[in-house]
């Protein structure tokens, strides 16, 4: 829809009223910071929904896989075997032997609930960019030395060179009972995955060691799997649930995580339609600030179609004027949401700093940080979305201001 100089003039005209005209202006100016923190609360609020979602998966799936193959009654005998079949199955990339075992921790008469986790040693060497203390050098088979999470540290008031003594409950039976294994443990390293409860509960050390403190001998709890393509785990491991059927169950990250998944799925598409309709309210701003545009300038629309102004070139004209509006306050909007994704972090603790909250409590959102990914697709969508609504709200002013009857405007001038 080209604009002829005549019509481009006329826009110019209308979108910048003089002083008489200030009240129309205003709401035009309303409807734009409308339309903007609309579509900014669209952009912030996916981000952050995506970010958390992507950010949650990469560290559970980071430190646990994509799926997990477990033998009946938690204990994998020969599973040397199954390994190698898990490892020739196509789409697998890798796979490891596990242990993971709740036990007690102990340090300087403070006690909690952790979870010992036995990995091989290439897995422990994962952990090097998630470190926060120490080093994970010294975790060799038999050393006795073991890395923690960081709240846990915080919890025990442990840090690096610390003693922390494991207790396996499930010790040695003896004719006065059952006494549990009391073994312990130096702290070589403090890491920070980011997930709240791994962070609280892990204390990683070499399988051989885990085997050892949980009397395992040379079997473990599980093998941890990573795939190709997570969204296909399910299709990759078939061959293998099949195989295994009667000795061991896979469980892929969907099943591990179903309700959590499923909620942020759930809530990702409610409030999505919620803000969806903010833009749509801050839309009819635009709606309403044409319609008393054309309102006071019906005398000079009057005037341009005695002069020769076509039907067509008013509706042109009224129509760009409110999509100008409407797309001056998308892009405002896009501006907004950048600005604030990038300093999210900084804006939350200053919220907290004045207000005296803690808004982001890692225990109740699982990670330590706000996170924000954000998808150029339904940036795209967001923006064409607002551009669409602009559009349908200025047709109904534009085609009043076209029909407009000179004649009947003009007749008592």
């Amino acid at each position: 829809m080209l604009l002829t100089p005549f019509e481009k003039t006329l826009v110019k005209r209308y979108l910048l009223p003089g002083r008489s005209e200030a009240f129309i202006a205003l709401v035009a100016g309303i409807s734009l910071v409308a339309v903007a923190l609309g579509v900014a609360a669209l952009v912030i609020v996916m981000s952050v929904m995506n970010g958390f979602r992507a950010e949650l998966f990469d560290k559970i799936s980071g430190l646990n896989g994509h799926a997990v193959v477990q033998a009946y009654g938690g204990r994998l005998d020969n599973w040397q075997g199954t390994l190698k079949l898990i490892q020739s199955t196509p789409g697998v990339t890798r796979a490891s032997p596990l242990i993971e075992q709740p036990q007690m921790g102990s340090f300087n008469g403070r006690v909690d609930l952790i979870f010992a986790r036995g990995n091989t040693a290439e897995d422990i060497q994962r952990l090097k960019p998630k470190l926060v203390a120490g080093s994970l050098d010294p975790l060799k088979p038999g050393a006795s030395e073991v890395a923690i999470g960081a709240q846990l540290a915080s919890n025990l008031g442990i840090r690096v060179g610390d003693t922390l003594t494991i207790i396996n409950p499930k010790g040695r039976s003896t004719p006065f009972g059952t006494v549990p294994r009391e073994i312990a443990y130096r702290v070589a390293a403090i890491f920070e995955i980011g997930v709240f409860d791994f962070d609280e509960r892990f204390v990683v050390m070499p399988i051989e060691d885990a085997q050892t403190l949980l009397l395992a001998g040379d079997a473990i709890g599980m093998i941890e799997v990573q795939v190709t393509d997570p969204d296909k785990v399910t299709e990759i491991l078939q061959p293998v649930a099949q195989q295994l059927a009667g000795q061991a169950v896979v469980t892929d990250w969907r099943t591990m995580n179903a309700s959590l998944f499923e909620a942020l799925a759930v809530e990702r598409v409610a409030m999505f339609v919620v803000l969806s309709i903010i833009v749509l309210v801050a839309v009819f701003n635009i709606l309403s600030s044409l319609i008393m545009l054309v309102r006071a300038k019906t005398r000079d629309i009057a005037i341009l179609r005695t002069m020769g102004a076509s039907r067509q070139s008013l509706l042109k004209v009224f129509v760009t004027v409110g999509f100008v509006v409407g797309a001056l306050g998308t892009v405002a909007g896009l501006i907004l949401g950048a600005v604030f994704l990038f300093f999210r972090q900084s804006v939350v603790r200053g919220i907290e700093v004045i207000t005296g909250q803690n808004l982001w409590d890692p225990s109740i959102r699982f990670l330590t940080e706000l996170p924000a990914r954000s998808d150029p697709v339904e940036i795209a969508l967001i923006v064409i979305m607002a551009l669409v609504f602009s559009f349908l709200a200025t047709l109904y002013p534009a085609f009043k201001a076209a029909s407009t009857d000179p004649v009947q405007v003009l007749r008592y001038e």
